[in-house]
């Protein structure tokens, strides 16, 4: 079976309480017997009175002075059979024993009139006298159906998703309208405006009955719910019918959910339609006579699916007026699916929109570890302005970035990602970081006036163990050491972008390796219950207390350094959304780094392979001599032909072995084919084929080509 198809669901069976709705389950059910007395009286004319508390003749009792009053008042009260025929009855003067009675406090309120109209089985349809203990009085008044349809589409408008809504349906009608039903809706759902293309499909979504056994507790069921000799055809639901119904055009089935209007299943068109919904031996589940409903689910625009409503032969029958209590369910629970559906739809945009505003993976730079956790403010919000980012830059660096635009919104979401896209064009031009935020600044002006964000953008070089760190309005980083100290980076703090006109000043500190650097966000730190700076504080030491679990010579796990921070957010804590990043400064030692610089003569190219073989022996890499001199000597003939001033030539030996040669043009080499007769252009075509990868960044002051190649 499909795991989309919601199996038959037993309505609850529970003992009525006071005061509880007539469309929940566990106050749908009537009084017992012995509850009966509390129904006011009826009066009939030519009743002989057979105790205390029954109606007199000509309805008037007498009161504790012995006079005569009229019982229930005008809307119970019937004219005596002296006066004449069409005279109004006469009002009754208060007096001490007057008094009106008490409506039934659970249940449906009796009518006048009741004895004159009984069932064939003999039990009292209007009043339910003579029904069996526990089972559903039947409405007959139209205030009595009023009531329940604005309990159930209560009940029906809680749900928020499609399965609560259906349930919602379910529930509120079992037992109190319907001993069962059967809820089928389009497979798959339309959305908005959009026209399906292939055929129309409804799949049963949920089906729902009275039960037929013993309580989960042992306690015996009223008498009306246990089970029968010939267990009825509404036990099992689900293995009766048909899971898919394909509507064939032109139908039975197609001409009743056209109409939109609730029919009887003992009418012409939904007898030839109940077989094409329920399929093969469906028809065993439809009791004969009007105690079948067949509702179309109307949606905005269209039909959505139906619902069927079953009662067993022993319920009185349907009448006219539950085609209209009908109509009302499906019409709400439709409406209710529609818009269920139309959240749904909202809500994959938004999981969308977010994912592609985020990294989806964190790149693997040299010398740098990195984790990230990202939490929306609520799961109705599911989109907001947070963003963090790590872009690789020239010479095995890495920029670290998080900001946070104002609000929660699609629109903060929009701009976020105009703001990562903008971060990420200048990191990819090697600025300053103050330069950075300084452009990032003057792109929030020019997408709007109040278009305020925060942000932070730091530079990490492995080689030199030291970050440049700019701030544009943001909480300051937190710098976990190796041996456990926390510290809050004193950065200057700048003013957010969108301000304008303001400078932006850059620091540069210390990075040891084994340190961690934490970028976050405001939502992590501040809350209704605690100010920005008391929330920096807690985690200051909440990052201390962490460390010293792994002890002063292990950095703790990063990925478990995450989680431990977002741990510090109690109840009430999450106002806001949250960007975090971790950062673990791993650096690469000086042994590992071989830096030159060449002038730009003919004998460059030369110097450069014996300075390669050179750094290549002192590290036991022999095996790549060959494949190294080759490469360079191709890249730095093209820097020194180019080239007015020194060229720089760098080897990082790391998990693989890279190649770094900077010049002073900032024309990027591009790969062609060359022709047969040409002198040239096969140099980047070598490294192409040789290199595990390659690449070239322009600086501020020219370019930088690279290439890696794997180590043995």
């Amino acid at each position: 079976m499909d795991a989309t198809r919601v199996t038959e669901q037993p309505t609850s069976f529970e003992r009525p309480q006071p005061g509880v709705d007539p469309a929940e389950a566990r106050g749908a059910l009537l009084r017992t017997s012995k509850q009966h007395p509390a129904l006011p009286a009826q009066a009939r004319a030519d009743t002989t009175p057979s105790g205390p508390g029954t109606a007199t003749p000509r309805g008037k009792g007498k009161d504790g002075m012995g006079k005569e009053h009229p019982v229930g008042g005008p809307e119970h009260s019937q004219p005596a059979t002296t006066e004449p025929m069409g005279a109004p009855p006469a009002r009754a003067k208060p007096g001490m024993g007057d008094h009106r009675p008490r409506p039934a406090p659970e249940g449906i309120p009796a009518q006048p009139g009741a004895e004159q109209e009984r069932a064939a089985s003999g039990e009292e349809r209007r009043t339910g006298r003579g029904l069996p203990p526990g089972r559903p009085m039947p409405m007959r008044r139209d205030g009595d159906r009023l009531r329940f349809v604005g309990a159930a589409t209560r009940r029906i408008a809680r749900g928020i998703d499609l399965d609560e809504i259906v349930m919602g349906l379910c529930r509120a009608t079992v037992p109190t309208f319907s001993d069962a039903i059967l809820v089928y809706l389009r497979d798959p759902l339309p959305v908005g405006d959009e026209r399906p293309t292939g055929p129309v499909v409804l799949r049963l979504r949920r089906t729902d009955r009275i039960p037929e056994e013993r309580d989960t507790e042992g306690v015996l069921l009223p008498a009306a719910f246990e089970p029968d000799p010939e267990p009825s055809a509404l036990a099992d639901l689900s293995t009766l019918t048909t899971e898919l119904c394909e509507v064939r055009p032109g139908g039975a089935l197609n001409e009743v959910l056209r109409g939109v209007r609730p029919v009887f299943a003992d009418a012409p068109a939904a007898r030839a339609a109940l077989p094409e919904l329920l399929g093969e031996g469906g028809e065993a589940v439809v009791p004969g006579g009007q105690r079948a409903i067949l509702a179309p689910l109307r949606g905005r625009r269209r039909v959505i699916g139906a619902a069927l409503f079953l009662r067993r032969p022993e319920r009185p029958a349907f009448e006219a007026d539950d085609l209209l209590v009908a109509a009302q369910l499906a019409t709400h629970s439709a409406l209710g699916i529609d818009k269920a559906v139309l959240y749904g739809r909202e809500a994959y945009i938004a999981d969308e929109l977010q994912r592609t505003m985020l990294p989806e993976t964190l790149p693997r730079p040299t010398g740098v570890r990195l984790a990230s956790r990202y939490l929306p403010a609520a799961e109705t919000a599911r989109v907001g302005g947070d963003w963090y980012d790590a872009i690789p830059l020239p010479g095995s660096r890495v920029a670290l970035v998080v900001g946070d635009v104002m609000g929660h919104s699609m629109t903060s979401a929009a701009i976020m990602g105009q703001l990562r896209t903008t971060a990420q064009t200048l990191a990819g031009l090697d600025l300053p970081p103050q330069e950075v935020l300084h452009h990032l600044d003057e792109q929030a002006q020019r997408l709007g006036t109040d278009r305020m964000a925060t942000c932070l953008y730091a530079v990490y070089d492995p080689v030199t163990h030291r970050i440049t760190i700019a701030n544009a309005g943001h909480p300051p980083p937190v710098l976990l050491h190796l041996g456990g100290r926390a510290e809050v980076l004193r950065v200057p703090p700048g003013a957010p972008i969108g301000v304008g006109g303001v400078d932006f000043e850059a620091v540069e500190l210390d990075a040891p390796a084994g340190a961690t650097l934490l970028l976050y966000t405001d939502g992590l730190v501040e809350s209704r219950l605690r100010d920005v700076w008391t929330g920096i504080e807690q985690l200051r030491e909440k990052l201390a207390a962490t460390a010293q679990l792994t002890g002063p010579d292990h950095p703790p796990p990063l990925e478990a350094l995450c989680d431990e921070v977002l741990d510090m957010l109690g109840p009430g804590d999450r106002d806001d959304d949250i960007a975090l990043l971790a950062a673990r400064f791993d650096g690469i030692a000086p042994s590992d780094v071989a830096y030159w610089t060449l002038e730009p003569e003919e004998t460059a190219p030369g110097q450069a392979r014996r300075l390669a073989r050179r750094a290549l022996a002192r590290w036991n890499l022999e095996e790549l001599t060959d494949s190294v001199e080759l490469l360079v000597s191709e890249v730095v003939t093209n820097a020194v032909r180019y080239a007015s001033r020194p060229v720089t030539l760098r080897l990082l030996r790391t998990d693989v072995l890279r190649c770094e040669v900077g010049d002073d043009v900032p024309q990027l080499p591009r790969l062609r084919q060359a022709r047969a007769t040409d002198e040239g252009g096969r140099g980047l075509y070598l490294v192409n084929r040789l290199a595990r990868r390659w690449g070239a960044t322009r600086l501020s002051t020219g370019k930088v080509v690279w290439f890696e190649l794997n180590r043995g």
